[in-house]
């Protein structure tokens, strides 16, 4: 199985951790979050279909 990409920016992930909390982010956490991304445009993508849309709006993550 090929490698997922990354969908989120670690960089600023990474900096808004240390900056709201000042914790460290482990790399996992990216993972992670690109994960439950990856999950939430799904069901957006399935949501907007369903209106027989071909453009997913903000509404569709809802």
């Amino acid at each position: 199985m090929a490698e997922k990409e990354t969908l989120v920016v670690a960089s600023k992930v990474k900096a808004y951790i240390k900056t709201t909390a000042d914790m460290k982010c482990s790399a996992a956490v990216i993972d992670v979050l690109s994960d439950k991304i990856r999950e939430m445009c799904d069901t957006a993508i399935e949501n907007a279909k369903a209106a027989k849309r071909k453009t997913v709006q903000d509404k569709d993550f809802q």
